[in-house]
């Protein structure tokens, strides 16, 4: 189960600010490109799970996600999650060609397989995806992971905190954020489900 503080940032000038006061603390910049996949048939969807294919840099890592029963209450994220690296030249074939994941030796393609029923070469239709470049900060004792995510249809902000005691890590950051009068609020969305609905909540 992977447990995440999840604040959304008002804007481009909220996420300059933030970004500038955490300098000091920054370890790793990601600029990420998510793709999704549900079974033709919707049989991940259908059961509130979703297939990500994540790209790293210029290809330099791929890792294929399952992520299912996301829960978002409060600006605090519940999903179960299971995830292990690909080839990133097999995850670009099975971008272009969606049916190559039923193909594949992987553990999270054999669950896919065998707990939701989507197999064969046509068992697999790609969904789209968006970009994401992510700052990564370590911050009183705390990863802090500062989104500027681009849909098609805008670009959200947003910092996320993957937390055992999210409430006091949510605690925490809503006190510097106050101190420095940054503009935010609780996310009532995941990413995926902002992709899917087409428009920024």
């Amino acid at each position: 189960m992977e447990v995440e503080v999840k604040l959304r940032l008002a804007n481009a000038e909220t996420h300059r600010r933030v970004n500038t006061l955490l300098s000091p603390f920054h370890v790793i910049t990601h600029r990420q490109h998510n793709l999704f996949f549900d079974g033709a048939a919707s049989e991940l969807s259908s059961r509130r799970a979703v297939l990500r294919l994540r790209f790293y840099g210029d290809d330099k890592r791929c890792v294929v996600s399952l992520k299912a029963k996301a829960v978002l209450v409060d600006g605090v994220s519940r999903v179960e999650e299971d995830e292990e690296d690909l080839d990133p030249k097999v995850g670009r074939d099975c971008v272009a060609e969606p049916g190559k994941l039923g193909l594949l030796e992987s553990r999270i393609l054999k669950r896919v397989k065998d707990e939701f029923g989507v197999v064969g070469e046509n068992g697999f239709l790609g969904l789209g995806g968006f970009r994401n470049v992510r700052n990564v900060y370590d911050w009183k004792g705390l990863k802090l992971e500062v989104d500027e995510t681009h849909f098609d249809f805008g670009t959200l902000y947003e910092i996320e905190c993957e937390s055992v005691d999210p409430e006091e890590a949510k605690r925490i950051l809503e006190e510097f954020l106050k101190e420095n009068e940054i503009d935010y609020s609780y996310s009532v969305a995941s990413k995926f489900a902002i992709f899917r609905s087409g428009k920024l909540p």
